[in-house]
């Protein structure tokens, strides 16, 4: 064993991992190599929960196959000589070299032995998986961003992607408090003791793994700290004086709701406007939008599978009703979305009480009263087969005692029926702010009763549009639906 610049301990884990594993496990020219495993479970069988830092986070020690190290220490006579630091020439009034330095003693990697996320077997691949499986089949480091809106399978695509490939990844939620520390890494105290330890960014490159920064638009100045990581040349850390070099296959993915100008709108509160060098470091931006229909409903078939329900109508019922929601949301008719995630939580409801109504409603529990009620009334015109409860004291606008206090009367009207809809109703008008169609109070009370007291013509054909009254100082979310 060569042991002439190792340290007492370092001697002491080359004599078990060569009596465990022996010295057979050689190259085409001669050099020992161990794997990963052995020499992690060579750290436990003495009381170390990680393998040496100072053998797996040498660079030059990459053996033969991923997850090989060489040991040229543990060889009878080694072909290469892995000193632990460079040889130190000592002063002029010292007789003896300083003793080498153990990574051990100030560098940690607590992460376990692999990343590769696990595979859903009720995911389906579309949209954009295709392109990404590609990015990184081609070992190519080609940064990419991909946005969209919330639920819509950006992080799961990336996510199984790497699963089916057998690619480690790293997943790093952003958000403002963000920093280099939490990135890089920083100081811990591990069993008594101040260590620094790795961030995830650091790991990923070590071992050429894929970095995935999701909800990168919630990120504040901090994370420019990535703008070196993101040209694939390395990062200095600045707390140990190491210069880290990534690994081959190490690629950054970012997912994010808005391509990182902020909302205006108030839809993704706390998303930030990102500095546009770290944009540009981006070499591919995919717009990722909701399923189609097809898609979608195969999404739900396999999640109803997996729960073990089978309603292939209300699956058939839910796609619809959601690409309802888009089309209006796209046209700037309503504020709010159903999601595929929202649609798959409706499939699990649907597998522990079998109410189809009921499943809607607790997905749509999370919506303020108004949104919720007109989604709710747009689904039982999409599902003929749901009935809602009775209205036992009959519709509100029988009772004159709810027109007191009522300002105007609101309707649903999308944005192709528009001009139909004002042809018919000369006097009803729209709510710049509000975004809403609606009929002024006296307009409404003189066409819901004809001369003998009947519900009026004009009024009934206005039923089906949900008309509901808006009181005094009420405020209005964005309601509207398309048929």
């Amino acid at each position: 064993m060569n042991n002439t610049t190792l340290t007492s301990k370092q001697e002491s884990f080359i004599r078990e991992l060569v009596r465990a594993y022996g010295t057979e496990q050689t190259d085409h020219t001669g050099q020992v190599w161990y794997s990963r495993g052995q020499l992690l479970s060579t750290a436990n069988d003495l009381g170390m929960k990680y393998p040496p830092a100072w053998i797996v986070q040498d660079v030059s020690r990459k053996g033969p196959d991923r997850g090989t190290y060489y040991v040229a220490e543990a060889a009878p006579h080694p072909a290469k000589s892995y000193p632990v630091a460079s040889a130190v020439a000592p002063a002029p009034v010292a007789s003896t070299p300083r003793e080498a330095v153990d990574m051990n003693d100030y560098a940690l990697s607590l992460v376990s032995d692999t990343m590769v996320p696990a595979i859903m077997r009720d995911y389906v691949a579309w949209g954009h998986h295709k392109d990404l499986e590609s990015i990184l089949k081609s070992g190519i480091n080609a940064n990419v961003y991909v946005t969209g809106l919330s639920g819509n399978g950006k992080t799961t695509m990336i996510e199984q992607c790497c699963a089916k490939l057998k690619r480690e990844m790293f997943r790093v939620n952003i958000t403002a408090q963000t920093d280099e520390d939490d990135l890089l890494g920083g100081f811990r105290l591990v069993n008594g003791e101040t260590k620094f330890v790795y961030g995830p960014v650091v790991e990923a490159m070590k071992r050429g793994a894929v970095l995935l920064l999701d909800e990168v638009d919630l990120g504040l100045a901090p994370i420019m700290c990535l703008q070196p990581v993101l040209e694939g040349k390395g990062v200095f850390l600045k707390k140990t004086g190491e210069w880290i070099t990534p690994d081959d296959g190490f690629v950054v993915f970012a997912t994010a709701n808005t391509k990182g100008e902020g909302s205006d709108d108030g839809m993704f509160t706390h998303t930030n406007i990102q500095n546009e060098a770290f944009l540009d470091r981006f070499a591919f931006t995919y717009d990722q939008a909701y399923a189609t229909k097809a898609v979608e409903r195969k999404i739900l078939t396999k999640k109803a599978e997996k729960y073990g329900t089978n309603d292939p109508g209300f699956l058939d019922n839910l796609v619809t009703w959601a690409e309802v929601t888009r089309k209006a949301f796209t046209e700037g008719a309503v504020e709010k979305v159903i999601s595929t995630r929202r649609l798959e939580d409706a499939v699990k409801a649907f597998a522990m009480f079998g109410d189809r109504m009921k499943s809607v409603d607790l997905v749509l529990a999370r919506f303020d009263e108004s949104t919720r009620e007109a989604f709710s009334n747009l689904y039982t015109k999409v599902d003929a087969d749901v009935h809602m409860p009775a209205d036992e004291e009959g519709p509100w606008y029988d009772d004159l005692a709810n027109w007191e206090d009522c300002e105007r009367v609101v309707v649903d009207v999308s944005f192709t029926e528009k001009d139909t809809f004002r042809a018919d109703y000369p006097t009803a008008q729209w709510d710049i702010a509000g975004k809403y169609w609606y009929i002024p109070k006296d307009d409404a009370i003189s066409m819901m009763r004809d001369t003998n007291g009947l519900v009026g013509e004009r009024w009934e054909k206005l039923l089906p549009r949900n008309p509901r009254k808006l009181s005094t100082g009420e405020n209005i979310l964005n309601i509207a639906m398309n048929s």
